[in-house]
């Protein structure tokens, strides 16, 4: 009995997400195919053991009660309270200021900050070296910045949003001096009330390698509160962040713009 009941707990809650729109704020939606392919499986699983409980209950008919039967009808209806009345919360500069200033990812200490967190969230730069063996990521990487790197201006849509962030901290000399426009919201630097670092949060396959992705920006004289969406455009250049402790790939301010939210605030990678 609880096998069915966890199988097709898992099987409402997916349909759930997925008719509520909701299912895009906890995986990569290119492959949402692998959700549907397990929703369909546990289905399938879920009745066969139905079928087996059945069974057993007519051999040990004499230990079904009702409070057996209400039992077993409120665990059915548990996934779909919790998918229903938990709001799904988009992440935000509150989860920035939550983790701390640390961007331990920038720091070089990743290895050690993911084990004690129990995550492999990422910070600042998308990082997908860790699904290729080093030659390949080089050859990959190369690849995606070579359809940028002859590019006076680039535009950060949210389709290339993840790729682009990539190549310009694998390769910021190659970009500095272009121009990159984008839209993110605001975190203002704790270390520097003039800089402002521009982030969206990002999604590699799913939200257990998410983290959050952009630019430090400068030079601007127009200064917006955290959480504040903006459209902005500016140089590329690469500046000492003396907090962090390295040089970091940043955006020197020509326009700023406020903007909506927009409908879904996540980004993801696309290979």
């Amino acid at each position: 009995m609880i096998r069915f009941l966890i199988l097709v707990g898992y099987f409402e809650i997916t349909m759930y997400l997925q008719l509520t729109g909701k299912l895009n704020q906890y995986i990569n939606l290119h492959y949402s195919y692998l959700a549907y392919l397990s929703m369909i499986l546990s289905f399938v699983l879920a009745v066969v053991q139905l079928i087996v409980w059945m069974k057993q209950m007519k051999v040990h008919s004499h230990l079904t009660t009702r409070w057996a039967q209400f039992g077993s009808a409120a665990l059915l209806l548990l996934p779909l309270f919790v998918g229903m009345f938990f709001p799904t919360v988009t992440l935000d500069s509150t989860t920035v200021s939550a983790k701390g200033f640390h961007f331990p990812l920038a720091e070089g200490n990743s290895a050690a900050v993911q084990q004690d967190e129990g995550t492999s969230s990422q910070y600042l730069k998308p990082d997908t070296s860790t699904y290729f063996t080093k030659g390949a990521y080089e050859k990959e990487m190369r690849a995606a910045a070579k359809k940028y790197v002859d590019k006076e201006t680039i535009e950060v849509t949210t389709e290339n949003y993840m790729e682009v962030m990539e190549v310009i901290y694998d390769y910021p000399e190659d970009f500095v001096g272009k121009t990159l426009e984008f839209t993110g919201f605001v975190y203002n630097d704790p270390s520097d009330s003039k800089n402002q670092f521009l982030f969206r949060f990002g999604i590699i396959h799913c939200i257990a390698d998410s983290g959050v992705y952009g630019l430090l920006t400068t030079g601007s004289s127009q200064h917006y509160d955290d959480n504040t969406w903006i459209h902005a455009k500016g140089k590329i250049a690469v500046q000492y962040h003396k907090s962090l402790g390295q040089s970091l790939p940043a955006l020197e301010i020509e326009s700023l713009d406020k903007v909506e939210k927009p409908d879904n605030p996540y980004v993801y990678r696309v290979f």
